[in-house]
């Protein structure tokens, strides 16, 4: 006859059966932890990378370009677009046949079109299908948001619009970046950069909205280029001035567009209602991003005192502030 279990026996082993339970529990989760660590962080837990960093990204822009810059006004988005590529010589001047192009979107939130926080899809569209016109061989659209990236590019409308339009549409998965230390960066050092995004691309244009920013002063071209670094990026908003100006360094586009249509003139970069909105129904393509930010600021009621990056970004040789000497050329629609 089985002797029968002692109390102290049987909560002996309840608490040995909770204790295995909890070692599990917390195994499983430091395996996720790891993970996690291991995405975010520059590098993996034991401080080793699997190849070397990049200390510079290729140089997209067009020799013979570079300077330019075209100022639209009009209240359509893709008619502005195609009258300021049309005054500095048409997308064929900047897309050849056979070229591999990247389109960096702003799609950072999950918030439709209407609310300004996003690259409008309008315009995602008109691109895209300008640069498929001029011979592209492939066109990829691409962003790193800050919330859930299927979400974001699902309800902005840019994932919709760039896949209808024939763009491939790249996500930021973890084996999407690489690590990058930047030639006089303070900043960007053995950084994760999405460079999938770039691999074989032979020409980058940047499109993104006129915002204004709680920290930065105000989110345009050069800030755009923060959807391309992975890790744990938020830390650089302690030095939001440093990190643009480095952004700015970094990527050497073919040229930018510069939203003004609509302009989120406060709460930005997210905003969350039309009456942070005005609308100021200008575009600008630019193969200067410094002067496409300089001319923005103008948009928000700023100067390029307001914004310390802008001359930090001119002082590294990224561009000028003084957008005037670039002779815009001015087109209505």
């Amino acid at each position: 006859m089985t002797k029968p279990e002692h109390p102290r026996d049987a909560e002996r082993i309840s608490r040995r059966r909770f204790l295995m339970q909890l070692a599990q529990a917390g195994a499983a989760i430091g395996a996720a932890s790891l993970a996690t660590y291991y995405f975010y962080d520059p590098v993996g837990p034991t401080g080793q990378m699997s190849a070397p960093p990049l200390t510079q990204l290729p140089d997209f822009s067009i020799a013979d370009l570079r300077g330019k810059m075209a100022i639209a006004q009009g209240s359509k988005r893709e008619k502005s677009l195609e009258a300021a590529l049309e005054s500095l010589g048409g997308i064929s001047r900047f897309v050849s046949r056979g070229d591999v192009v990247l389109i960096k979107v702003n799609a950072a939130f999950a918030s439709p079109a209407m609310l300004g926080a996003t690259t409008h899809p309008d315009l995602v569209r008109a691109i895209v299908t300008l640069c498929r016109k001029a011979g592209a061989r492939e066109v990829r659209v691409a962003d790193n948001p800050i919330n859930d990236p299927e979400s974001c590019f699902r309800l902005s409308g840019v994932g919709a619009a760039a896949e209808e339009a024939g763009a491939r549409l790249i996500l930021p998965r973890p084996n999407a970046f690489r690590q990058l230390t930047l030639e006089k960066g303070q900043l960007i050092r053995n950084w994760p950069v999405m460079t999938a995004a770039l691999d074989g691309a032979t020409k980058v244009i940047g499109v993104t909205p006129v915002k204004d920013h709680n920290r930065a002063g105000a989110s345009m071209t050069m800030k755009n280029w923060y959807g391309l670094l992975g890790g744990r990026r938020n830390t650089f908003h302690q030095d939001i001035h440093t990190i643009i100006t480095e952004l700015a360094m970094l990527m050497r586009p073919t040229f930018v567009v510069l939203d003004g249509t609509t302009v989120m003139v406060s709460n930005g970069p997210t905003g969350g209602s039309t009456a942070d909105l005005r609308e100021a129904n200008t575009l600008v393509v630019s193969t200067d991003q410094v002067a496409a930010d300089a001319f923005g600021a103008t948009l928000l009621g700023r100067t390029v005192s307001d914004l310390p990056y802008l001359a930090r970004a001119e002082a590294a040789g990224c561009g000028t502030t003084n957008f005037n000497s670039l002779n815009p050329i001015r087109v209505e629609v």
